[in-house]
């Protein structure tokens, strides 16, 4: 059984690793921000869906689709190339900083 002192080292962990991942989320989603707006809040071009408001595993999805060519419609093209340099780990960052806007 952990101790108390363990537990709360573990917690202090856990929250210094979630916000090293915000932040890695937060510096990727600048390239999107161009289109998205800062916080998401626009159609990208005009064409896209308001990603605002979406939850982290619907981003990772959609941001996997994108990469590997299943998922999008008028606009898949250009997050194909968006994405394609991402690694699995940054689209989760990713997704994290999305789901938080």
């Amino acid at each position: 059984m952990k101790s108390s002192s363990q537990k709360i080292q573990d917690s202090m962990n856990n929250i210094i690793s979630s916000s090293k991942s915000t932040q890695v989320g937060k510096q990727l989603f600048l390239k999107c921000s161009g289109c998205h707006g800062i916080n998401g809040e626009k159609e990208a071009l005009g064409k896209s869906h308001i990603i605002k408001g979406w939850d982290k595993e619907k981003v990772v999805e959609a941001l996997k689709g994108y990469k590997n060519g299943t998922y999008g419609s008028a606009m898949k093209g250009v997050m194909k190339s968006q994405v394609i340099s991402l690694s699995d780990e940054e689209i989760d960052q990713l997704g994290e900083y999305i789901s938080s806007l």
